[in-house]
């Protein structure tokens, strides 16, 4: 977890290969399922078409059916699930039906000045339109309204682990690599 341009994408890959286990991002197992056309997979094409936000209904349906695969068997990484409250709450449930537990989630803290410099120096090399500064002030908004409070629902639980997400991508790998120890 962690507010846009603190690096959980990038985290997440390195992680999730030193680890061994599959990195499931929501947005990678909505293409999945709109490539294969699913019946899932055709439902959230014509949401997403429609320009409108995919329910959470859907979303953990989704997600229980990606955690089910056997690849998922010796763990998984999770990037862009849970989001909010309601959604944690989905993969509480979700984890209990599958007969399994999270180990830890990892916050990934860095300055707003940071971010900001990050999410640019994103926009140029990657070419992103979505970091414009609107777009970036937005997104920061919606993480700190939606996202943040889990923050405080998984510290409750004792499975956050605070990591400083500032510095080298080798150095941020190896402290969160430390946290999960």
């Amino acid at each position: 977890m962690g507010p846009p341009g603190a690096g959980k994408g990038t985290q997440g890959t390195k992680v999730a290969e030193e680890l061994g286990i599959p990195e499931i991002s929501t947005g990678a197992v909505f293409r999945w399922n709109i490539a294969h056309e699913t019946k899932l997979g055709i439902k959230v094409k014509k949401i997403i078409d429609a320009g409108d936000l995919v329910p959470d209904c859907i979303v953990e349906a989704l997600v229980e059916d990606r955690l089910a695969q056997p690849d998922c068997a010796s763990g998984f990484l999770l990037d862009g699930f849970p989001r909010t409250i309601h959604q944690a709450h989905g993969l509480d449930t979700i984890m209990g039906n599958l007969q399994i537990a999270l180990d830890a989630v990892i916050s990934l803290i860095v300055d707003a000045e940071t971010l900001a410099y990050r999410m640019k120096k994103r926009a140029t090399i990657e070419g992103r339109t979505d970091d414009t500064e609107e777009t970036m002030r937005h997104r920061i908004e919606v993480y700190t309204r939606e996202t943040a409070p889990l923050l405080a629902y998984y510290r409750e639980r004792e499975l956050l682990k605070d990591v400083d997400g500032i510095g080298d991508v080798d150095t941020v790998h190896d402290r969160i690599i430390a946290a999960l120890a």
